[in-house]
């Protein structure tokens, strides 16, 4: 286990600045995913942990030693890549053992550590097949088992699921979370996929443009966002925003919502605001404060879950509900206490 800080890092490709002032303090044992949309700097965080990448300003510590300029095969960090980087001429023992054999340790010690990190992954009877023999999931085992065996603070995982199917990808986010759990080390993890971020992670740092939106844990972030990009990023089907401006305000605290006047208590509203409502809490009957009556587009039937896609005055509005539904269905309403409000620069106000 280790501690590890990033203190105001800064990174730039040309004129482009890709990683801003980044600031993060990590505990020890902890599972840290960063999420957010491509190109928004999560991998180049990672490969500058790593030592793959050069830091422009800023400093990296691990366990409070400075180890910006130590190469990476010095700074006890171990990176699992999306792509496997598996060398096909070689089985899956001599692909384990071979970080091993660079560091010139004893046959015996060798063998000890595959063996114990192939039973770890459960990939024992693997151990003599070609990658060319084996699935994605099986592939990225032998990927993670061949980092364990360096007995690493950290390990480094960039987006090692995108390669595999819908059901592997979920398999695989249960295999990691055991292995965090067995093992207890350190591990930063890159995904744009808001559910691997937060099935897996102790916290998560939601980035965009380089900046942190918000850095907390999963329930956190998802009850209680910072701004409309982090509302809108957790959550599936992404949060309802509706723009209020300033000419449906009623006497300061209420607020007109098309049919509805809905009162904020201690709140003094003299511009456009925000209202966000998540798909889940939204009610196909109208037995909540704020009814609608609204226009059934769509509905996505994913067994025990639909996703209804309507609108309401040329605005879409998303339900997620386990209710039986027909497109006949035209009736919603929704509490006040579900309710967000942003302000008009999409920061949390509610």
């Amino acid at each position: 286990m280790a501690i590890i800080e990033l203190t105001n890092i800064e990174k730039s490709f040309g004129s482009n600045k890709v990683i801003n002032n980044f600031n993060i303090k990590i505990k020890d044992g902890e599972f840290i995913v960063l999420v957010g949309p491509s190109g928004c700097g999560k991998s180049t965080l990672l490969r500058m942990i790593s030592g793959l990448e050069k830091v422009d300003n800023g400093e990296i510590f691990l366990d409070k030693k400075l180890i910006n300029n130590l190469l990476p095969s010095r700074r006890e960090i171990a990176m699992v890549f999306q792509s496997y980087a598996l060398y096909p001429h070689m089985n899956v023992y001599e692909n384990m053992s071979f970080g091993l054999k660079m560091e010139k340790l004893s046959k015996s010690e060798i063998n000890r550590k595959v063996n114990e990190a192939a039973k770890t992954l459960q990939i024992e009877d693997l151990l003599n097949r070609k990658p060319r023999e084996l699935s994605g999931g099986q592939r990225q085992r032998v990927a993670i088992g061949r980092a364990i065996t360096r007995n690493p603070k950290v390990f480094l995982f960039d987006e090692p699921l995108s390669n595999l199917d819908a059901a592997l990808r979920s398999e695989m986010r249960v295999e990691i979370s055991k292995l965090h759990k067995k093992i207890n080390s350190n591990m930063i993890y890159v995904t744009h996929d808001q559910v691997e971020a937060m099935t897996l992670a102790d916290r998560i740092v939601l980035l965009n443009k380089g900046n942190i939106e918000q850095f907390d844990t999963p329930n956190e972030i998802y009850e209680d966002p910072n701004n409309i990009f982090v509302a809108e990023f957790i959550g599936t089907p992404k949060m309802n925003i509706i723009k209020i401006d300033k000419n449906n305000i009623k006497n300061n605290n209420v607020v007109k919502l098309f049919k509805n006047e809905i009162k904020f208590e201690n709140f003094k509203f003299n511009d456009d605001i925000y209202l966000g409502i998540r798909p889940e809490d939204i009610s196909l009957k109208h037995d909540g404060e704020i009814k609608l009556d609204i226009k059934i587009d769509l509905i996505e039937n994913l067994g025990f879950e639909k996703i209804i896609y309507s609108s309401i005055s040329n605005k879409e509005l998303r339900i997620k509900t386990s209710e039986n539904i027909s497109k006949e269905t035209n009736k919603i309403s929704f509490s006040k206490s579900k309710v967000f409000l942003f302000d008009k620069n999409k920061n949390r106000i509610r």
